[in-house]
C-alpha cells in the first residue's frame, strides 16, 4: 500500500519526501547525513570534471565521460509554445515539491511489471523534437517511449534526490531538456573506490601557463599547495580520492539538451539540490526501452506495441 501524503493540500510528498510547502506546514523534513564533498564542475568541450576554486582540489581534473550538452536546444519562441501546450493539461502532485506529467506505459519497478495501461503516445508536440534530437551522432537510432515533464518551483522546494534512473526497463541514454530557467544538475557517487585525479601544469580551462602545483622529477614525491603527498608522472601530478567525497556539478543553461549515458548513466547518480532551483524549470526527460523489450529481447513483443504507441504522438498525460 502505498504511504499516504503526509503534507498539506498542494503536498505530493510521501515517506521521508518532504518540501517547504510541508516542512512550513509543521512536519520536520528529513534530514540526511551531509559529508564533507570535494566540489568539482563538467567541462562540456573538455569532458573533463575540474575542481573548483571553493575546493581543495582546485585545479585537479579527471575525464568525465557519458554527457553530451547541447546549449540553445529550442529557440525562445519555441520555449514559449512547449510550455504553454504544457500547460493546458493538467500538473499532477508529485514528490519533494515537483508537479508532473508523464507519457508512458504502467510500470511497476519492484515486481518488474510493465503493461500499456492507458498510455497512448508520446504527445504531438514532441515529434518535432525527436526529429531535432536524432540528428546529432550520439543520438543516432534514439526511440524514445516515455516523457516525463516535471514542474520544479523554488517556492514549492522543488527537488530530486540523487538516484539511477531504472535500468530494467530504460535504455543506457537518458535526454532532457532544461526549460524556462538554467539550474545544476548534481553527479554523485557511493563507491569507496578510488578515482585517479591529475593536476597538470597549465589549466585545463583557461589554458593558463602558470604552474597549478610545483613538482621536481619523474616517479618522485612532492607536496602540493593543499599538503597532499602525490606522485608526479611526465607533465601531471596525480592524486587518488573516493568516488563518494565527489560532486560534479553540470550547469544547465536554459533550453538547454542534456544526454546521460556510459558512466554517467550507470556509475553516478544525478539529482536536482533545492538551492539550485531559482525561479520556474520545466524538464522534460526522454526514455528508451533497455535491451530485454527491443530487438532480440526476451519482451520485444511488448516493447514493439510500446514504441508503436509511442511514436503515434497522440498522447495525452496518464
Amino acid at each position: 500500500m502505498a504511504v499516504q501524503s503526509h503534507g498539506p493540500p498542494g503536498c505530493g510528498c510521501k515517506g521521508i519526501r518532504s518540501c517547504l510547502l510541508c516542512e512550513r506546514g509543521g512536519i520536520e523534513g528529513f534530514t540526511k547525513c551531509q559529508r564533507r564533498k570535494y566540489h568539482f564542475t563538467f567541462h562540456p568541450t573538455l569532458g573533463l570534471a575540474v575542481g573548483d576554486h571553493s575546493c581543495s582540489l582546485n585545479g585537479w581534473t579527471f575525464s568525465f565521460p557519458g554527457v553530451f550538452l547541447l546549449d540553445e536546444f529550442v529557440n525562445e519562441e519555441e520555449e514559449t509554445k512547449l510550455v504553454s501546450l504544457m500547460d493546458n493539461d493538467e500538473w499532477k502532485l508529485s514528490q519533494s515539491g515537483r508537479k508532473k506529467q508523464d507519457y508512458g506505459p504502467k510500470v511497476n519497478f519492484k515486481k518488474h511489471k510493465l503493461k500499456v495501461g492507458s498510455f497512448s503516445g508520446l504527445p504531438s508536440f514532441s515529434r518535432l523534437l525527436l526529429n531535432r534530437m536524432v540528428q546529432y551522432p550520439v543520438l543516432k537510432s534514439f526511440l524514445p517511449v516515455e516523457q516525463c515533464n516535471l514542474d520544479y518551483r523554488p517556492e514549492r522546494g522543488s527537488s530530486i534526490d540523487a538516484h539511477f534512473d531504472d535500468w530494467w526497463l530504460w535504455g543506457e541514454r537518458l535526454v532532457s531538456l532544461n526549460l524556462l530557467s538554467e539550474t545544476i544538475l548534481s553527479m554523485s557517487c557511493d563507491s569507496e573506490d578510488l578515482i585517479q585525479l591529475h593536476h597538470q601544469s597549465c589549466d585545463p580551462v583557461t589554458d593558463n601557463s602558470d604552474s597549478l602545483c610545483n613538482f621536481h622529477a619523474d616517479n618522485t614525491q612532492f607536496l602540493c599547495t593543499d599538503n597532499c603527498s602525490v606522485k608526479s608522472t611526465g607533465d601531471n601530478c596525480q592524486r587518488h580520492v573516493p568516488y563518494k567525497d565527489i560532486e560534479v556539478a553540470i550547469h544547465l543553461p536554459r533550453r538547454s539538451l542534456i544526454v546521460l549515458y556510459d558512466d554517467a548513466r550507470y556509475k553516478w547518480k544525478h539529482g536536482i539540490n533545492r538551492e539550485d532551483i531559482k525561479s520556474r524549470r520545466i524538464c522534460s526527460t526522454f526514455r528508451e526501452l533497455s535491451e530485454e523489450f527491443s530487438h532480440g529481447g526476451n519482451q520485444e513483443a511488448l516493447g514493439t506495441e510500446l514504441l508503436d504507441l509511442a511514436l503515434s504522438f497522440q498522447g495525452v498525460p496518464v
